[in-house]
């Protein structure tokens, strides 16, 4: 994408994780163009890509719209991403250089600042951290095929919408889960370390489930 065009899909991207553009609404190219105060050109391209991660999607009549989410459709992303990103674990912990652990501390570190400074802290650090963690461990397995399926599959706003109503205590057991997956790799443990990342997205389904009716950030 062109400079203009990332810049577009940045904006378009915060304001849809943070419900500027509501679930179900149709948004025209226009109104996009004009809350990034930019041409159709860039927006057209950012949104095509957003349309790619699903966090838009495209009616029959060729409207873009904000996609809704059932329960049964967080649940069958939960279900894939555990899948998906134990396999990515194996994978990592056999390929993984020292360097990638190194990254992996920083973004624990990261994540535990966004943590200690929570309720101030926007959950989109949290979020962010967690983006990045993942985003190396990707790296780290040096599947392409893979990297293409987890694209499909691991939806931001099921992200954005399951961390906005974690409490204290669910964001302290993912870092835990995070600490104990670098342990892993260090280790080179392949099984130990798909194990864990099974049990870190099973453990964001249940806590999806549990905070669901719970207005976000915990008010």
């Amino acid at each position: 994408m062109s400079k203009s065009s990332e810049q577009a899909y940045r904006l378009i991207r915060g304001a849809i994780l943070s419900g500027h553009f509501p679930a179900g609404q149709f948004v025209p190219e226009d109104e996009f163009a004009q809350y990034c105060g930019m041409s159709r050109t860039p927006v057209r391209e950012a949104i095509a890509q957003l349309v790619a991660e699903m966090l838009l999607q495209r009616s029959d009549t060729n409207r873009v719209f904000v996609p809704v989410w059932s329960d049964e459709d967080y649940e069958e992303l939960f279900t894939l991403r555990a899948y998906l990103e134990s396999h990515c674990a194996q994978r990592a912990a056999l390929f993984i250089t020292d360097e990638q652990i190194e990254e992996l501390k920083s973004h624990y570190a990261f994540i535990e600042r966004a943590i200690t400074r929570r309720p101030d802290a926007s959950v989109s650090d949290f979020v962010e951290g967690n983006r990045r963690f993942h985003r190396v461990l990707m790296r780290a397995a040096q599947s392409e095929r893979l990297n293409q399926l987890m694209q499909l599959v691991v939806n931001q706003i099921v992200i954005h919408r399951t961390a906005e109503r974690y409490s204290t205590v669910d964001m302290a057991r993912s870092q835990s889960d995070h600490f104990d997956l670098i342990t892993a790799l260090e280790a080179r443990d392949a099984e130990w370390a798909g194990s864990i990342a099974t049990s870190h997205i099973r453990r964001a389904a249940g806590a999806y489930r549990h905070n669901r009716d719970r207005p976000a950030n915990g008010e």
